[in-house]
């Protein structure tokens, strides 16, 4: 009988750096950065570093790279992703259902994730370092998301009349809808379904409103 050997993988030195460099990048920092706030030597990471004066590379600890992904907070298999990554993106954003979006602690006071219960999903855009993702349940947002899909939100991104936007209020519900105005005084937003009657808010009662910018449809 002949065996075949499965094949083996060998992790390359500048994969590893590569990964490292996106690590910081994901986290919004520079290598140095990332290995300050790791408590390390600020010159860690750096690449300087990443060769010796005769000529051999020189690898990242594991002690290393493991502070490096508790200050990113981050994981060993985010890590891994960002090895595989060929495009140098590597982008992951926060995950959360949302169902779970509308409970206290969710979201910081200028609507960025906070407290336990997310996680994180690999996407194809997310231009803003700030951008999280809700994952739909039920059919309360038909029929424009169904039940499973997910939506990526930005909030560092423009909101303009006729966006799909999230909006919290500060009574803490949340809602999913198209901005149809938005003044100093005033939100005026369209339902998904069109058979429900446009909602109006007074602006005090909002306490931010977000883009939609992509959905898993």
């Amino acid at each position: 009988m002949v065996r075949q050997a499965k094949a083996q993988r060998i992790l390359t030195h500048d994969q590893i750096w590569a990964a490292l460099d996106r690590l910081a990048a994901r986290a919004g920092l520079s290598s140095s950065g990332l290995a300050k706030r790791a408590g390390l030597d600020p010159t860690t990471f750096n690449k300087s570093k990443r060769v010796t004066s005769d000529g051999r590379e020189r690898w990242p600890s594991t002690e290393s790279i493991a502070k490096a992904l508790a200050a990113a907070d981050s994981s060993i298999e985010i890590f891994a992703r960002l090895i595989d990554d060929d495009t140098g993106d590597g982008r992951t954003v926060p995950l959360l259902g949302i169902a779970q979006a509308a409970t206290s602690g969710a979201f910081d006071e200028s609507g960025l994730p906070s407290g336990k219960g997310w996680s994180e999903i690999a996407l194809p855009t997310a231009d803003d370092s700030r951008a999280f993702a809700l994952k739909i349940t039920g059919n309360a947002l038909l029929p424009v998301y169904r039940d499973g899909d997910v939506i990526l939100v930005s909030p560092g991104a423009p909101v303009r009349k006729g966006d799909r936007v999230m909006v919290k209020t500060k009574a803490g519900d949340v809602l999913v809808a198209t901005l149809k105005r938005r003044t100093a005084k005033v939100l005026e937003l369209q339902p998904l379904d069109a058979a429900f009657e446009q909602l109006t808010m007074a602006a005090g009662d909002v306490a931010w409103v977000a883009r939609i910018v992509w959905a898993s449809q």
